[in-house]
């Protein structure tokens, strides 16, 4: 009996000692990040390390929480649902706060304002909006000008939701009432660099993006610009966004936001991106 009861204490013991070992060695300090470092100026890589306004803003954050900044560089389509597991503490990404979004996280207080613009080639028959839909008296598309028109987009961004639309509503699809796509024109790929290719090679006849990663393709590439005047195609909010339910995190990150805008670190973060032509 005193035997069984040994290796039963002994076992214990075991147990007791890996449990102190795992929370001991646990981070429980870090702050995860899940984002698309394929995004220019907010997050891309460098060399070997993942630098941008969102990887800034995100490392601002972390020190003013006292955490230690990991970031996982994830498909973009794949935030969202990652942050709503548990996954990761957060996501920042451009991430624009969309009704959609809001059913599945919750977004903390808008950090940056983002632009949806067109990426054309030079040469193009697309100069402004004008070429490309059709609009009736109160100045609402009606049609296309062109029926075989391709979009090229980055799956799952805001770009890729608003073009799906139909046409009525600024989409580039043709979509019955009870929403059947007859006509999908929306070429999907995972980066907006892909994109690029794709239109550079034809395959598109044009790409919508985020205003600040389009500067950073244009400014690489030579045949390609935005369609100039007032041809912006949408503007939206960016923000953080956090699991439902995770409000102590988020009230956390939006008390930060609003020291690190209140003491200008943001606007220094954003102009030094933004104004350097990355």
């Amino acid at each position: 009996m005193k035997k069984i009861i040994s290796i039963a204490l002994a076992l214990f013991m075991i147990v007791l000692g890996m449990s102190v070992f795992s929370s001991c060695s646990k981070k429980d300090n870090v702050l995860v990040m899940a984002t698309n470092a394929a995004f220019p100026p907010y997050e891309y890589v460098e060399g070997n390390e993942f630098v941008g306004i969102d990887v800034e803003i995100a490392t601002a954050i972390a020190e003013k929480l006292g955490m230690e900044l990991q970031i996982e560089d994830v498909e973009f389509g794949s935030i969202i649902g990652g942050v709503a597991e548990g996954k990761y503490d957060m996501g920042m990404a451009g991430l624009t706060v969309t009704e959609v979004r809001k059913q599945s996280v919750n977004f903390s207080d808008t950090y940056a304002t983002g632009i949806q613009v067109i990426i054309v080639n030079y040469g193009s028959s697309i100069n402004t909006l004008d070429d490309i839909f059709v609009f009736d008296d109160e100045g609402n598309p009606t049609a296309l000008k062109n029926a075989n028109l391709k979009v090229g987009v980055q799956q799952d961004t805001t770009g890729d939701i608003y073009s799906s639309d139909d046409i009525t509503n600024w989409g580039f699809n043709d979509i019955e009432e009870d929403g059947t796509v007859t006509t999908d024109r929306v070429v999907r790929y995972k980066t907006g660099a892909e994109a690029v290719e794709a239109l550079k090679s034809n395959k598109v006849d044009m790409v919508i993006i985020d205003n600040e990663p389009a500067k950073s393709f244009v400014n690489a590439n030579d045949s390609i610009h935005i369609l100039d005047g007032d041809n912006e195609y949408a503007v939206e909010d960016y923000a953080i966004c956090v699991a439902k339910g995770n409000d102590e995190l988020l009230d956390k990150i939006n008390q930060a936001l609003k020291e690190l805008k209140e003491d200008g670190t943001i606007d220094k973060i954003v102009n030094k991106y933004i104004n350097s032509g990355n």
